[in-house]
């Protein structure tokens, strides 16, 4: 089977998004993908999760719209900015996950030298 064939790409790994991850990446409004489905700029599937129904869109089309909306430069900022925010999480939690160990090593510590 192609994977460039209609459904192929739809099943690939990161190659789709909800509209709610959407419009936090790319900074698009609930709007503005409603009028790129409308427009036929962006293909969809509707997904549920626990009832609720969202929008699943195609990433490469939803990359192309935000560039024609807002700009390739404003794209990019916006994808930096996520970027930054992951960097800062993953920071934040190995800072915890150090200070655990610390005080893990002085617990042993103090328990070799009784």
């Amino acid at each position: 089977m192609n994977p460039d064939d209609t459904y192929g790409i739809w099943n690939r790994k990161g190659a789709t998004l909800s509209d709610k991850s959407a419009r936090k990446e790319f900074g698009l409004t609930q709007k503005e993908i409603i009028r790129g489905i409308n427009e036929g700029k962006l293909q969809y599937r509707i997904g549920s999760i626990y009832g609720n129904p969202y929008f699943r869109l195609l990433r490469h089309e939803v990359e192309a719209f935000a560039e024609m909306a807002h700009g390739a430069e404003c794209v990019e900022r916006k994808q930096m900015q996520n970027e930054l925010e992951g960097v800062n999480k993953e920071l934040r939690q190995l800072k915890k996950r150090m200070a655990e160990l610390e005080k893990r090593k002085t617990e042993l510590l103090a328990g070799l030298n009784k």
